[in-house]
């Protein structure tokens, strides 16, 4: 499939990308980029825009240069979310586009009916032309359920409305090699997000980004996953928007990892929060992966984490790697008392028969880049 023809498209801008060198919203460069997003809309794209920026433009507004706690940051954020908004507005008008404001927070993704009611909202503002504008509803965030960085955020919205290209637009043009500590050749294609990529990405140096180019590959993996396209690219280039989805060889392009799978199992493996982590012995990590079986209580050796029936878990290997992530049948407090034995022992144990499996098949999100050859869709 060329990437020109892919109709869903999300993009991320960060913050420094919008900022000038005062830390100021630079608002030539926004004009430029609102007619980037424009002519993809009129094009026939259906375009997601994730944007940073709105705690800086409300320290501007306060007179604040560094946030010195959580409340004051939600504070600039309430500033800055309506000023943001309006510079978006007036700009985007000037296209003939619509758009809308979303914010977000991690349990809209986490509990199932506010996933299911963000998607069609947002569906049904692509059926009116318009463009949403997604942000993490900082004012309201608690520490505990934070998205943490709307590179985070973005990956989850590319799950949410099922998009075929993720575009992450920022102050560097893509992953890079390193020699020393400089940065060497950039990496146009990244066909698996392995641990050895995950060393060349350095942490954010900007006092305004909670993101950085780990949150990036991080987010990328999560949508290549999901079978997405994700592509890193300097934010300031010409028509950075059209000539990656014309195919030229700009930024860094992360390969999908399967095609899109249902949309149940894509909001159990792409929440943006799990409840706590089931530990599984070699047997059960070879079944998983590699025989598309049930998770047993035979095979979990730890239980992590307090969590009920019907919460989302993470199941991990014996090395700590996260291999899947499944809606539990059982509470902590049962599987501690399950785990290791055969199913047939459960009245015993319970005082009632229950379920066979503890994460049955059609729950559990298997994620691919645990797997060096299987390519069945699940």
């Amino acid at each position: 499939m060329k990437l020109g023809s892919t109709k869903r498209v999300v993009v991320k801008v960060g913050t420094n990308t919008l900022t000038d060198k005062e830390g100021l919203i630079d608002i030539n460069y926004l004009n430029d980029f609102t007619k980037q997003l424009a002519k993809l809309a009129h094009s026939g794209h259906e375009v997601v825009l994730v944007s940073s920026g709105a705690v800086r433009v409300g320290m501007a507004r306060l007179g604040i240069s560094k946030v010195k706690s959580l409340r004051e940051s939600q504070a600039a954020a309430a500033v800055g979310q309506g000023l943001l908004i309006d510079i978006y507005n007036h700009l985007f008008q000037q296209e003939q586009i619509t758009i809308a404001q979303i914010l977000l927070i991690a349990d809209d993704f986490r509990v199932r009916s506010r996933y299911l009611n963000a998607r069609n909202t947002l569906y049904t503002l692509f059926e009116k032309k318009v463009i949403p504008i997604i942000n993490e509803n900082d004012t309201i965030s608690a520490e505990e359920i934070k998205f943490g960085d709307n590179d985070n955020l973005a990956a989850q919205v590319t799950g949410l409305v099922n998009a075929g290209t993720l575009i992450f637009l920022s102050d560097v043009g893509g992953l890079h090699e390193r020699e020393g500590s400089q940065l060497g050749k950039r990496l146009s294609r990244i066909e698996k997000i392995t641990p050895e990529i995950l060393t060349l990405a350095g942490k954010s140096t900007s006092a305004h980004s909670r993101g950085g180019m780990i949150t990036k590959i991080e987010g990328a993996r999560k949508a290549t996953e999901g079978g997405a396209h994700v592509f890193i690219a300097n934010g300031r280039e010409k028509n950075v928007l059209e000539r990656i989805l014309a195919e030229e060889d700009i930024g860094t392009h992360f390969i999908p990892q399967t095609t899109w799978r249902d949309s149940r199992k894509r909001w159990i493996g792409m929440s943006s929060a799990v409840n706590g982590t089931l530990v599984v012995d070699d047997g059960a990590h070879a079944a998983l992966l590699g025989r598309k079986k049930s998770l047993l209580a035979a095979g979990i050796v730890g239980v992590i984490g307090q969590f009920q029936a019907g919460d989302i878990v993470a199941v991990s290997n014996l090395k700590g790697e996260e291999i899947a992530r499944g809606l539990v049948n059982y509470s902590a407090v049962e599987i501690e008392k399950l785990k290791g034995i055969h199913s047939r022992l459960f009245p015993q144990i319970l005082g009632y028969q229950g379920n066979p499996e503890i994460i049955h098949r059609d729950n559990l999100f298997i994620f691919r880049h645990q797997k060096e050859t299987d390519h069945d869709e699940e």
